[in-house]
């Protein structure tokens, strides 16, 4: 079972990482200022990962793959890490969607 990690960043932000079973991490969010807007953030991921639109598919300038996660809004909840290949970052998005909606939240 995977679970998200809620951390503080040296700017005082909190943030979190969805981690795999295997402890890969698979989606990092953005900085949030309030504790409480990380959690919310947590939701969200949980909500939309069952949505496969929410994915935003990407190729970066050096030819790397990633994806964001959208939410109803369209802001981005989180990001993925850069991938080689177009087929590991969508088995990263599958990891996404198996993970996220079951996973339990642990504060470092």
């Amino acid at each position: 079972m995977g679970k998200f990690i809620i951390s503080k960043r040296k700017n005082g932000e909190y943030q979190f990482n969805l981690k795999a079973s295997n402890g890969a991490t698979v989606l990092t969010s953005e900085g949030y200022k309030a504790k409480a807007s990380c959690e919310n953030g947590i939701e969200s991921t949980k909500k939309n990962s069952a949505d496969d639109s929410k994915f935003d598919r990407k190729r970066s300038t050096n030819d790397k793959w990633y994806f964001n996660l959208k939410a109803g809004n369209g802001e981005i909840i989180g990001s993925s890490e850069m991938y080689e290949s177009s087929i590991a970052m969508e088995n990263g998005i599958e990891s996404v969607k198996t993970n996220a909606p079951n996973a339990m939240t642990i504060e470092e």
